[in-house]
């Protein structure tokens, strides 16, 4: 049984920083892709980061350079560091587990960032 429990959201003064952490149970980062994932107020939810099984990430543009995600394989968990964030940042942020092709979620975490 997969459990992606996150936290860390909260509101931010634009420029700030943030991080993230899902808890992961039921979940084997030598096999699973593991991901953050976000949604705007009326937008579809969309990629923030991804790690892969190799421990290589990808990030949108939009991120790129302010966002890391990181695994700590000993503590199970993932984690999202946000940094000069901006208002269009503001969203639910999802973590997401992706194995031969199924997709778990998380409940998702509240970030606002104000300017």
């Amino acid at each position: 049984q997969v459990q992606l429990v996150e936290s860390g959201g909260a509101l931010v003064q634009a420029g700030g920083s943030l991080r993230l952490s899902c808890s992961v149970s039921g979940g084997d980062f030598r096999t699973d892709t593991m991901g953050w994932y976000r949604q705007a107020p009326g937008k579809q939810r969309m990629v923030a980061a991804l790690i892969f099984v190799n421990g290589g990430t990808t990030y949108p543009d939009s991120v790129k350079g302010r966002f890391t995600i990181s695994r700590d394989i000993a503590h199970n968990t993932v984690s999202l560091q946000m940094n000069s964030l901006k208002p269009e940042d503001t969203g639910v942020y999802y973590c997401n587990l992706r194995r031969s092709g199924v997709a778990y979620w998380g409940q998702g975490t509240q970030v606002t960032v104000s300017s």
